[in-house]
């Protein structure tokens, strides 16, 4: 990229930014539903589901959470903890595309286990309690964490995905910018064990054509080396910062058709 196509789209991402960046964007995006909460597991529960039901259209997305979180009687950590078998039985009925009542319940299950020892869910991405290495090694241990349980359905692992089987990991980057970004009016940044500079950036079918119209990224497939090249692109507007960008990638795409 020459000096002045690099200025140029570097002043396009950062008007973008800007402009998109603000609390009005939580109204039509998924991060509205764990921005309705103020206890940071609830947070944490209530935005997980948001990031792993977040294909499709985003009023769809907004509605099939708040179904889930209406089952939970919106304590979603209190439910967690304190439920009884029959109260599971509305969860069977769900579902969101192909991410059905087996999927929600084993996710249920991992929070149970998980919740009732930690309190946090940031921990399960943290091997041996200790921060990693990089987002690839706190995906991948997350991956080994979630289905470290007994009789883990193999069909819910389509929707965790991993660095180690090449995905994008599109939905789990977007949770982690939510919960890791600091001072936005949208992501919450309640987690401390990465830095917002070492995050990668969500790498959807919007973002990666805006990015390759702009010359970001070359790749053809949308996977885990791509985000990481758009990502390595990024930190060269905003080395501290670089999944920022994500806000103007996204809303240039689908609220501009760029």
């Amino acid at each position: 990229m020459d000096k002045k196509h690099f200025e140029g789209v570097k002043k396009l991402l950062d008007n973008k930014f800007e402009t998109y960046h603000q609390a009005s964007f939580i109204t039509k995006d998924p991060v509205s539903v764990p921005h309705r909460f103020s206890k940071q597991q609830d947070i944490e529960i209530a935005a997980f589901f948001a990031a792993i039901l977040a294909w499709g259209n985003r009023t769809m997305i907004i509605n099939n959470c708040n179904r889930i979180l209406q089952m939970m009687d919106h304590a979603p950590h209190d439910f967690i903890l304190h439920h009884e078998e029959q109260d599971l039985k509305p969860l069977y009925a769900f579902a969101h595309r192909t991410f059905n009542g087996t999927d929600l319940l084993h996710c249920i299950a991992f929070f149970k286990q998980h919740f009732t020892t930690a309190q946090s869910l940031e921990t399960a991405f943290m091997p041996q309690g200790k921060p990693p290495a990089d987002v690839a090694t706190a995906l991948i241990h997350f991956h080994h964490s979630f289905f470290d349980i007994a009789d883990a359905p193999e069909r819910t692992r389509k929707h965790i995905a991993s660095p180690a089987k090449k995905s994008a990991c599109k939905r789990l980057n977007m949770f982690l910018r939510w919960m890791i970004r600091k001072d936005s009016p949208v992501d919450f940044g309640l987690w401390h064990f990465l830095s917002p500079a070492q995050l990668i950036c969500p790498l959807d079918t919007h973002v990666s054509d805006v990015s390759r119209r702009l010359g970001l990224i070359h790749r053809k497939q949308n996977d885990w080396q791509t985000a990481l090249e758009l990502t390595y692109a990024l930190q060269q507007f905003d080395p501290l910062d670089p999944v920022k960008y994500d806000y103007a990638l996204f809303a240039l795409g689908v609220e501009e058709r760029f």
